[in-house]
């Protein structure tokens, strides 16, 4: 990625932080997308990562979808993770992507897990 391009998205992401508010109960469902790959955690108030999920898990992987189909199956996995451990709220942090293409997907596909946001 250019240099440009990502002193953008820190730029955005510095601007979007302060309407993101964690607390204990809501964690941050924290999403980084590269050009390849789409991870997602969540992350509790004191920076910890609660439970992750991403495209480079095994059973994600080997599926033939395209990026957006497996960015919406890590919302799936990484909401059934957050099911079992119990969270079912969170607050989305689009950690300065725009909320179009394979985020938006991983955010659609979280909600269809049953997290709310």
């Amino acid at each position: 990625m250019s240099n440009v391009k990502e002193k953008r998205r820190l730029k955005i992401k510095r601007r979007v932080a302060g309407a993101i508010v964690p607390s204990a109960n809501r964690p941050r469902l924290v999403v980084f997308r590269s050009n390849s790959e789409i991870y997602a955690q969540i992350v509790d108030i004191s920076n910890k990562t609660i439970c992750a999920s991403s495209t480079r898990e095994k059973e994600i992987a080997d599926t033939k979808e395209t990026k957006t189909a497996k960015a919406s199956l890590v919302g799936k996995k990484i909401a059934e993770k957050a099911k079992a451990i119990g969270i079912d709220t969170v607050v989305f942090d689009r950690n300065g992507f725009l909320y179009h293409g394979r985020v938006k997907s991983l955010a659609d596909g979280a909600r269809e897990g049953g997290l709310q946001f």
